[in-house]
């Protein structure tokens, strides 16, 4: 009698998903199944570029995912952990032992700002950079484009654009780059002004109209393209299936990533939060986040108490155009340190490290889908919950 394989389902084929799929190939013993809405993997990392006409954000699955992997092109609309099934949007149901949790993030819906949601645009989906390219690519050469949000995508984005000629203004609501320190915010508020950006950090838009923004100082200004960049949030899927959530939406774990609800759902990246302390959103935690929900299944598959999670912090940085970037190195536990490349001669060298790492997380879903266990990550000291939610 031939016994029966364990089923994991991936929710998610974004920078966490996928490098969970392609390693949890380790045990041949299993059949994995990757669920996403597109067909094509989306480099959020560059969805500015794309946006602004400058590169492409998409990879090709084929090239990222290992043989073992089966791609379901769908999205999940509830989970029902008594019966361990996904239900799809498309109409299907997909049953499993074990549920890997990896949705990702999305573009926080504007909290009371009038016009926000029908008039500005956002970036943090393929389909939004879509449409905020076709918007860019139909306004003149001089038309007033107004990015709002201080943080790293708003500045990216302003940078995107104005190195292209575009006249931007960035708004940032409180202080520009808030994750930087002061001598790293000053390099990157050189850069912007440098090349035209008009920069108002303590300026807060009150409302969005479909030619002008309107600032709670009362003030308008012309504005023929609104890109709203401030927040991100997270799919209600996890919330909407009776699971606990923090309060973004975040899918609650213990220290292994794994659900306070059910240990048989373990959740990687943006949408998860370890021992109600949440971690940076970015695919610098996707990547050990994604490899430790998948070593965490295979722990409990073979019967092996499951590991902490153990993440260290070494940088963050954000791009200034095509060539120019800051990197700010920070502590273990994220905070930001003393050290940063930026200006004239370093903020190339930063350029050129962000290329890479930009294209380092690529290689490395890749490297894991053809060698499975590979992703190593920088340990100790660092971020590692102390809360234990959930004890077993």
């Amino acid at each position: 009698m031939t016994a029966q394989r364990t089923h994991i389902v991936v929710l998610g084929g974004g920078y966490a998903g996928s490098l969970a799929a392609n390693r949890l190939q380790q045990n041949t013993d299993i059949d994995i199944t990757l669920v996403n809405p597109r067909s094509e993997f989306v480099q959020r990392l560059r969805l500015h570029q794309f946006a602004a006409g400058t590169g492409d954000a998409t990879a090709d699955y084929g090239t990222l995912l290992g043989d073992r992997v089966q791609l379901v092109v769908d999205s999940a609309t509830r989970i029902d952990p008594a019966e361990r099934a996904v239900r799809l949007a498309a109409g299907g149901v997909l049953h499993y032992d074990y549920l890997v949790y990896a949705v990702g993030s999305t573009a926080a819906t504007p909290p009371a700002v009038p016009g926000a949601a029908e008039f500005a645009c956002s970036i943090a989906e393929l389909e939004h950079a879509a449409r905020l390219r076709d918007a860019l690519a139909a306004a003149p050469g001089n038309a007033r484009i107004t990015v709002v949000g201080g943080g790293l995508t708003g500045i990216e984005t302003a940078a995107e654009l104005a190195e292209q000629g575009r006249t931007v203004t960035l708004i940032c609501g409180g202080r520009l780059a808030p994750s930087f320190s002061e001598p790293a915010r000053r390099s990157v508020a050189r850069w912007l002004t440098g090349h035209g950006v008009e920069l108002l950090e303590n300026e807060v838009v009150a409302e969005v109209r479909p030619d002008a923004v309107v600032l709670a100082a009362g003030t308008t200004r012309p504005s023929a393209i609104t890109v709203w960049t401030a927040g991100f949030g997270v799919p209600e899927l996890a919330a909407v299936s009776g699971l606990r959530t923090d309060p973004l939406g975040r899918l609650l774990t213990d220290e292994t990533l794994t659900s306070v609800d059910d240990d048989r759902i373990v959740a990687a990246g943006d949408a998860s939060a370890p021992s109600g302390r949440p971690l940076r959103m970015s695919c610098y935690t996707a990547g050990p986040t994604g490899a430790t929900a998948a070593d965490t299944v295979l722990s409990r598959i073979a019967g092996v108490r499951p590991a902490v999670l153990d993440l260290a912090y070494l940088a963050t940085n954000v791009g200034l155009g095509r060539r120019a970037a800051t990197f700010h190195f920070t502590h273990k536990d994220d905070s930001p340190g003393t050290i940063y490349l930026g200006g004239r001669v370093g903020g190339r060298v930063a350029g050129s490290i962000k290329e890479a790492v930009t294209k380092g997380t690529l290689w490395a879903i890749g490297r894991e889908a053809r060698k499975p266990g590979s992703s190593v990550w920088r340990k100790g000291g660092g971020i590692r919950p102390t809360q234990r939610l959930w004890d077993r």
